[in-house]
C-alpha cells in the first residue's frame, strides 16, 4: 500500500464564540452579588471604566436603549450562536453580527460612525484629596485585626484543657483527641488508633477521653450517638432510668417506633415510655455544630414583585450595582496625539468598556421580561399561593419572551424573587405537571404541599400510609400513584409512616 500526500480543499461553516459573546453569557447566569463582584474586578482592570454617580446623558441613552424593544435580542443571540444546530447557522452568524462591537479601525483611528465622545463626561481629579485618603489609609488600623469571629469547637475544647487538673503528656494526649473531631464533635477514631499515634497506653487515653466528656458542649468526643446522648442523659435526667435504659439498649426499637416493645421489655407504662421519648428529644445529637464555624447562607432577592392596586410590579434589585461609564480622562490621551501604541491600548479598553456597559443593561433587561412571563403565567399562584402553582416548562417562557431555552435556563439559575408569598428561585416555578381525572393538570410542587399538609394533620398514633395519601389525593382529583407519593415525601424530608409514629397522641411536655 503506498502512502502519498496531497491537499485538498473543504469548505464548511463554523460557529465561534467571541470573548465579547461569552462575557455577555457569563453576566447573564451571575446573581446580584456575582454582578457586583464582576464589575468591581472590571474597575481595576479596565483603567476607563469609572463609576457614575449622577445622572449624565451618557447614562440616560443607554438606559433608553435598554428599555427599548429591540430587533433582535443579545442573550438570544448569544444562544443561538453558541448552541443553534447546523440548520440554524445563518441566523447564528446574523445575531453576531447584530450584536458586533463598536467599529474601530485598525489604523488607530475612530470610525466617523462611532461617536465615543458621547460617552465620555467631565473629568476631573484632586491630587490633595488623594493624598489625604493615602494619609488616612496609612494611619487608619489593619482592617483584618478589627473583624471579630466567634471560637470554634477547637478552640472552645482546648481553653477548657487548659484549666483542667490534667498533667503535661496528658494534655497533648488530649490536644490530639480534640484535633481529631469532626465538626458534629464526634471522635470518628477507635480509642486504641489514638492511643497508638499518640505512643500512649489505652488506660491513659481512655482516662483523658473521659475528662474531655466532661467540656462543654455536653456529648463532645463521642464515638457514636449511643455514647453521645448517653453521657448527656447521665448529666441532665441523672435518676431516670427509663431514659437511660432506653438511650442504653433500646435505641435502635426508638428509632423503628416500637414503642410497645420497648414498654414491654422495661415493664413499664406506655405513658411512661413516651416521657421519656420527650426527654431523649431534647438532647443534642451534633454537640459540636452549636460551634461550627460555617458561615450562614444569605438569601439576597435579586427581584422584587409587589401587588400594587391589583397589578404585580416587577423591580430589579439593583442595590449595590455601581453605575458604569467610560472615564473621559483619555479622550484627552487621543486628542493630544500619542503614538500608535497608546491609542491601540485605550481604543481595546474602550471597546471593552462599552460593550460591557451594554451587556449589563441587556442582561437587566432580560431578567426583567423572563419575571415578567412567569408573573402572567403563575398569576394565580402569586395571588393565591402554593396550592396553586401551575405546571410550567423553559420553553413556555421562551415562546412568550422569543428567546432560547438555554437564556431562560441561565436567566433563572442561581437568582432569587421576593413575593407576596415569600422568596424563591426563579428555578421554582418551573416544574413539571400531575395529572387530573378532570380539569387541567396541577404543579407538582402544588402537590408536594398537599402531601406535606395531609401528613401534618394527621393523627401521629396511626400516621397515614403513602397508599393512604395516594387515595386521599384521588378523592381530590388527582391522578398520582403511591410510589410518586412516595418519593415527594422522601423530597421533602419525611420519614415513612414507621417511623412517624408516636406512643401517644396529645403528650404533655415534661418539666425541664
Amino acid at each position: 500500500m503506498a502512502l502519498e500526500i496531497k491537499q485538498t480543499l473543504k469548505l464548511s461553516q463554523q460557529l465561534v464564540m467571541t470573548p465579547q459573546l461569552q462575557q455577555a453569557i457569563k453576566l447573564l447566569q451571575l446573581n446580584r452579588l456575582e454582578l457586583a463582584d464582576t464589575i468591581t474586578q472590571e474597575l481595576l482592570e479596565n483603567p476607563l471604566l469609572e463609576i457614575n454617580e449622577e445622572t449624565t446623558q451618557e447614562t440616560e441613552d443607554i438606559d433608553q436603549d435598554a428599555g427599548a424593544e429591540p430587533e433582535s435580542d443579545m442573550a438570544l443571540r448569544s444562544d443561538t450562536a453558541e448552541e443553534a444546530p447546523a440548520g440554524d447557522e445563518a441566523a447564528a452568524e446574523a445575531a453576531a453580527e447584530t450584536t458586533a462591537e463598536p467599529e474601530v479601525e485598525v489604523d488607530g483611528n475612530v470610525n466617523e460612525d462611532f461617536d465615543w465622545e458621547n460617552y465620555l463626561g467631565e473629568y476631573s481629579s484632586g491630587g490633595s484629596g488623594y493624598e489625604s485618603i493615602v494619609r488616612e489609609e496609612r494611619d487608619a488600623p489593619a482592617y483584618e485585626n478589627l473583624i471579630s469571629r466567634p471560637p470554634s469547637l477547637r478552640d472552645h475544647l482546648l481553653e477548657q484543657l487548659a484549666v483542667t487538673g490534667l498533667s503535661g503528656e496528658q494534655k497533648a494526649l488530649g490536644e490530639m483527641i480534640i484535633e481529631s473531631l469532626n465538626p458534629d464533635g464526634y471522635l470518628p477514631l477507635g480509642l486504641e488508633e489514638v492511643a497508638e499515634m499518640a505512643g500512649s497506653s489505652l488506660e491513659q487515653t481512655e482516662k483523658v477521653l473521659q475528662a474531655i466528656h466532661g467540656f462543654d458542649p455536653l456529648g463532645v468526643a463521642a464515638r457514636d450517638l449511643r455514647e453521645c446522648l448517653l453521657i448527656q442523659a447521665r448529666e441532665l435526667y441523672p435518676e431516670d432510668k427509663v431514659v437511660l435504659a432506653i438511650i442504653d439498649q433500646h435505641l435502635g426499637d426508638l428509632e423503628r417506633r416500637r414503642y410497645q416493645a420497648v414498654a414491654k421489655r422495661l415493664k413499664v407504662p406506655l405513658e411512661r415510655v413516651a416521657e421519656a421519648l420527650e426527654a431523649i428529644q431534647a438532647l443534642e445529637p451534633k454537640p459540636g455544630q452549636a460551634l461550627s464555624n460555617e458561615e450562614p447562607f444569605y438569601i439576597t432577592p435579586d427581584i422584587y414583585i409587589y401587588k400594587v392596586d391589583g397589578e404585580f410590579v416587577i423591580v430589579l434589585n439593583e442595590d449595590g450595582l455601581p453605575k458604569l461609564r467610560v472615564n473621559n480622562f483619555y479622550k484627552e490621551a487621543l486628542a493630544a496625539g500619542a503614538d500608535s501604541e497608546a491609542k491601540e491600548y485605550v481604543q481595546g479598553k474602550l471597546r471593552s468598556a462599552l460593550w460591557l456597559i451594554r451587556s449589563i443593561h441587556q442582561r437587566q433587561r432580560t431578567i426583567y421580561k423572563v419575571t415578567e412571563s412567569i408573573v402572567k403565567f403563575q398569576r394565580e399562584f402569586f395571588d393565591r399561593g402554593i396550592a396553586h402553582l401551575k405546571p410550567l416548562v423553559l420553553r413556555d417562557v421562551a415562546e412568550d419572551v422569543g428567546m432560547h431555552e438555554s437564556t431562560i435556563s441561565r436567566v433563572t439559575t442561581n437568582k432569587y424573587v421576593h413575593t407576596p408569598q415569600g422568596v424563591f428561585e426563579l428555578k421554582y416555578f418551573f416544574n413539571s405537571g400531575i395529572n387530573r381525572f378532570q380539569g387541567q393538570a396541577m404543579a407538582s410542587e402544588a402537590v408536594k404541599e398537599r402531601i406535606r399538609k395531609i401528613i401534618s394533620q394527621e393523627n401521629t398514633v396511626k400516621p397515614l400510609s403513602d397508599q393512604a395519601i395516594a387515595d386521599m389525593l384521588k378523592q381530590e382529583d388527582i391522578d398520582i400513584a403511591r410510589r410518586t407519593v412516595a418519593k415527594y415525601r422522601e423530597m421533602l424530608g419525611i420519614l415513612p409512616s414507621s417511623r412517624r409514629r408516636q406512643p401517644l397522641s396529645g403528650m404533655s411536655k415534661k418539666g425541664r
